[in-house]
């Protein structure tokens, strides 16, 4: 069969048809992917803002469980002071500003007199690690916000709901007592001669 110029001219004339579909295709593709693409960034920033909104409401019951924990903890832990260590004075929640800078305890008791001690009690719904650490840091700062007790012993106290063995443990070796919530009351949970670190 002989090719004729017309044939050739007919071979590109399709070539060129079937070169502008093709661009026309990948151009409503690239349109649809480009909206695809807009869609999809849509959709995450929605969910970013549940995401955030969530974060908030946990936020906001884990405060709640906190606040009902101390609430709960306090009744007990303040006859614990009372009976056990001869504190006069227990105070719940205590909040302090100085020059800026803020220091929050969960609960502060003291006596002056012949016990001249401080108690700080900080009160978690499940001991963590990183609880051992702030109580340590609440007792090095304590006197720089409270120097009317500078020269009282100072001690400190964990008391929580729930907390491992192990963990029981890293915190009687940092010295502080450990108060557990037994049948809605907190007693202290020591061994026998254990000897508190004096801040």
């Amino acid at each position: 069969m002989v090719t004729t110029p017309d044939d050739v001219w007919a071979l590109l004339h399709e070539l060129v048809e079937a070169q502008k579909e093709a661009q026309e295709e990948t151009g409503r593709r690239s349109q649809e992917t480009a909206r695809l693409f807009q869609e999809a960034a849509r959709e995450r920033r929605k969910t970013d803002k549940q995401i955030k909104e969530l974060g908030k409401q946990i936020g906001g019951l884990g405060e709640k469980f906190g606040s009902f924990t101390e609430g709960l903890a306090l009744p007990s832990m303040e006859r614990l002071l009372h009976e056990r260590f001869g504190m006069e004075v227990v105070s719940p929640s205590v909040r302090v500003t100085k020059e800026g800078r803020h220091l929050e305890l969960d609960v502060l008791a003291y006596a002056n007199g012949p016990v001249n001690a401080a108690y700080v009690v900080e009160v978690k719904s499940h001991l963590r690690e990183e609880a051992i650490t702030q109580l340590r840091d609440l007792l090095r700062r304590f006197r720089e916000f409270f120097p009317e007790h500078r020269d009282k012993r100072l001690y400190g106290i964990l008391a929580a709901v729930d907390l491992t063995p192990a963990l029981r443990e890293r915190v009687l070796r940092e010295g502080f007592y450990v108060a557990r919530i037994q049948d809605q009351v907190f007693t202290l949970d020591v061994p026998d001669g254990f000897q508190p670190r004096v801040y």
